[in-house]
């Protein structure tokens, strides 16, 4: 008799455990066909995620290295950059602030600030970057050594309107004085490399 019993319950236990396993398959197959492909966009207000990883191939920028006090308490140039990632604008402006961190980013602060993230207050400090955003996205501000304003303009500002300022601020030459300012080619670096 308890054999019997015991061949019965391992019978039910055994349907019970293939009807799940019917079932959690059917469930993931319903999932799947749902599932909508992600169609990230450079010409769509839609959050596709981080603009600079996704459209300027540059992670480094997000979360910036410094806080806007902590650069103009060193004395540093800043480059402040305002942004949100679900704007046409600033998906499309990420690569020119990578550009300015290519050539300036060891010299001076490149601080891109999600608008998001500003609290909401009535009055802000010189050091807080809510006392120099407009409203407006993108939005580029640089500031010299002594956290003097040199550019604050919005919309996608050229690169070299933001090159002049900081040739400005560390009292370079102006670029039709200079050689212009070019990335080196992979082979070029690493034939340096090799010798």
């Amino acid at each position: 008799m308890k054999s019997i019993k015991f061949l019965f319950l391992h019978k039910t236990i055994a349907g019970w455990r293939r009807r799940l396993s019917q079932c959690l398959l059917l469930l993931a197959c319903l999932l799947m066909i749902n599932i909508q492909p992600a169609l990230a966009g450079i010409n769509d207000d839609v959050y596709d995620g981080n603009i600079f990883v996704i459209y300027a191939g540059n992670g480094s920028l997000v979360p910036p290295r410094q806080s806007l006090a902590k650069a103009l308490e060193e004395n540093k140039p800043v480059f402040l950059a305002f942004y949100v990632d679900d704007s046409t604008d600033c998906k499309k402006y990420a690569i020119s602030i990578s550009q300015v961190q290519e050539f300036y980013g060891r010299a001076a602060e490149i601080i891109p600030i999600d608008v998001d993230t500003i609290p909401v207050k009535q009055t802000y400090e010189p050091t807080e970057p809510g006392y120099y955003y407009s409203g407006a996205v993108p939005q580029v501000v640089v500031f010299d050594k002594s956290g003097q304003v040199l550019l604050n303009k919005t919309g996608q500002v050229p690169y070299e309107e933001i090159d002049d300022k900081f040739r400005e601020a560390f009292d370079l030459l102006p670029r039709a004085e200079s050689l212009p300012l070019q990335r080196r080619s992979f082979n070029e670096f690493s034939s340096e490399l090799a010798e």
